[in-house]
């Protein structure tokens, strides 16, 4: 792998974009009670029973905002991690912009991007077999 250091700067870049979008998506789930709306929850779960991959991105969401992380992992652990990532982004953006921090590129060779790409599949699919035991076999937790 190879990082690059660019000289100190406050070019708006990928980091910036999804610090946004985390402070969008954190400040909805701190302050508006979407998981509690009428309309709201898994079409998947409500006409099978069974969970969806993302069952529980939402509670996990706002357990992260209102810093209930124990509720939050129980919901969904790599949603909470997603959401504890937008934290963190939204830390370093607001140092890149505000102090001109550099942020390093990082640039993986092929074999590492392929490697990157299947460790993020594998741990989709233990989150997801994580869900379905957590809704379906609940009482052996």
């Amino acid at each position: 792998m190879t990082i690059v250091w660019p000289k100190p700067n406050r070019d708006v870049g990928f980091i910036d974009a999804v610090a946004l979008t985390g402070l969008c998506g954190l400040l909805v789930a701190r302050f508006v009670p979407v998981a509690r709306l009428p309309f709201w929850g898994c079409a998947l779960r409500q006409h099978t029973g069974w969970p969806c991959p993302g069952c529980g991105l939402t509670r996990a969401a706002e357990g992260v905002a209102h810093l209930h992380l124990a509720a939050a992992w129980a919901a969904n652990p790599l949603g909470t991690l997603a959401a504890l990532a937008f934290a963190a982004a939204i830390v370093v953006s607001v140092l890149h912009l505000a102090l001109k921090m550099p942020l390093p590129h990082l640039l993986p060779t092929q074999r590492e991007a392929r490697a990157l790409r299947l460790a993020l599949a594998a741990v989709v699919v233990v989150n997801y077999a994580y869900i379905i035991f957590k809704a379906k076999f609940a009482a052996l937790l």
